[in-house]
């Protein structure tokens, strides 16, 4: 028989096989390995694959069910879903989605334009009920942008910045896009920090402009210098995406001589 120990060591690990199986079949499907359409393997193969019992397979799958990245239904095995169907704003979802070291900039851009009708509306309310707790914690954050040293620091302040402005909405389904901001925001910073542009202290006035618009209480000069904050990144993001696309256009005609013609 195994001992206590054994048995209490298994189920302290039990949460972190669940979750490496999870984050495994989440990237596989967002990335289309697995495509829409497909049915996973059975639980036992699963098993087998990924060296964990039953009841770990289960609980990964009942979590990507809940992310509805599959539907799972008797007799009919468990299928993936279409992504118009996957709950594209969660954090987990999102950031399968995005990847992790080369962000797909088609997606951020669409994420981004989300932004663009979610934040301005969001500062806009903060100027009109941001608390004085509320405020301290905006230009908490926007002093550590002005102050950061390191991508990390940078990302960490931003990030703050922008929840604290969620926060001061003082909405509850507003602030539920917690998650997905953050989530936008390191995928944001992976492709800037490559940059030599200076994307991020170029940047940091419309923050300011929009801090300075909260605390006078001015929701319409809140709501546009969100908007211009939001389109600075967009249009770097947008520049990219162009370049990205012109490098991979080279590569193919690089590649087919005849494509030069």
């Amino acid at each position: 028989m195994r001992s206590k120990r054994t048995k209490s060591a298994e189920k302290r690990s039990k949460p972190g096989r669940i979750q490496a199986v999870l984050t495994t079949l989440g990237r596989e499907i967002a990335q289309d390995i697995i495509p829409a359409g497909a049915v996973l393997p059975p639980e036992s193969d699963l098993e087998a694959r990924f060296g964990v019992g039953r009841g770990v397979v289960r609980e990964a799958i009942k979590t990507l069910s809940g992310k509805r990245l599959i539907s799972v239904q008797p007799r009919h095995g468990t299928r993936v879903l279409p992504r118009r169907d996957w709950s594209l704003l969660d954090r987990d979802v999102l950031g399968w989605l995005i990847g992790d070291d080369k962000p797909d900039l088609e997606l951020l851009l669409a994420v981004q334009e989300v932004r663009s009708i979610i934040e301005p509306a969001a500062a806009a309310l903060a100027a009109t009920r941001a608390t004085k707790n509320d405020l301290q914690n905006i230009n908490a954050a926007l002093r550590a942008m002005e102050s950061s040293d390191s991508q990390d620091s940078a990302t960490a302040a931003d990030k703050a910045f922008h929840l604290a402005i969620l926060d001061a909405t003082h909405n509850p389904v507003l602030q539920g896009f917690r998650g997905a901001i953050d989530t936008i925001l390191s995928a944001v910073f992976v492709v800037a920090v490559d940059s030599i542009d200076g994307w991020f202290a170029d940047n940091i006035p419309n923050h300011a402009a929009a801090a300075r618009a909260i605390e006078e209480g001015n929701a319409k000069k809140a709501r546009i210098a969100m908007e211009r904050v939001l389109g600075y990144t967009q249009s770097k993001l947008a520049t990219r995406n162009r370049q990205a696309k012109a490098r991979k256009v080279g590569t193919v005609k690089a590649a087919n001589p005849r494509l030069k013609k």
